[in-house]
């Protein structure tokens, strides 16, 4: 395939994948700056890493300006940090320019936030003992993961059958917190301590009066 057949593949592609999403995804918010910083930092370091490889993909403006559009488009459920560590990770793993989905696949909140990842956290989850709400957990997000999963379905169900769901209620919480909410387990509050203050003589020799009145 030589070079002008590949810039029409490539526009085709870039061309129909755009429309593609307009359609799923025509309600999404505008990227913030932090994204839209993040996507340019992604295509100077695709143009410096894959020099001749980024030309023939994207030879000018327009083609290039597309195809950003469409990988803000497609990435806009993250961070723009989460974007770029994920792009960092593709090339340091490919000797050809990654797309778009390649970089998807990358993308790990959980990594950025400091939290276990998903396996990681599905394994503490079941190892935890009961009472749920007062084991020493490695974040919120794993506790409310697995609440969400539901604890018995969890106890008494394969890994293969639970993983799925616990990873997906898990994926949603990450996504709330890379947003900015707080997690937060509310623990049962501690009974206040007894305290029991002796009575007087004189309320003594009353209650033994009261007692002997039954009589």
């Amino acid at each position: 395939m030589d070079s002008k057949q590949l810039l029409n593949r490539v526009t085709q592609q870039l061309k129909q994948a755009s429309a593609d999403s307009v359609t799923q995804a025509g309600q999404n918010s505008a990227p913030s700056d932090d994204q839209l910083s993040a996507i340019n930092q992604i295509f100077e370091l695709f143009r410096f890493n894959y020099h001749n490889q980024f030309l023939k993909a994207f030879p000018d403006l327009d083609t290039m300006n597309m195809a950003k559009r469409l990988w803000l488009r497609l990435l806009g459920d993250y961070t723009g940090e989460v974007i770029m560590r994920a792009a960092e990770k593709a090339v340091k793993e490919n000797s050809w320019l990654p797309n778009v989905h390649e970089v998807l696949a990358r993308c790990d909140v959980a990594e950025v936030l400091g939290l276990p990842s998903a396996h990681a956290a599905y394994v503490e989850a079941c190892r935890a003992p009961s009472p749920k709400k007062e084991f020493n957990w490695s974040h919120a997000a794993v506790y409310f993961a697995g609440l969400s999963t539901d604890w018995f379905f969890i106890a008494n169900e394969p890994e293969e059958k639970v993983f799925p769901v616990f990873k997906r209620n898990y994926e949603l919480l990450l996504n709330r917190l890379q947003n900015g909410e707080s997690l937060e387990i509310e623990l049962p509050k501690a009974l206040p301590e007894e305290t029991t203050t002796p009575l007087s003589r004189e309320e003594q020799k009353a209650r033994m009066q009261d007692l002997m009145g039954g009589f």
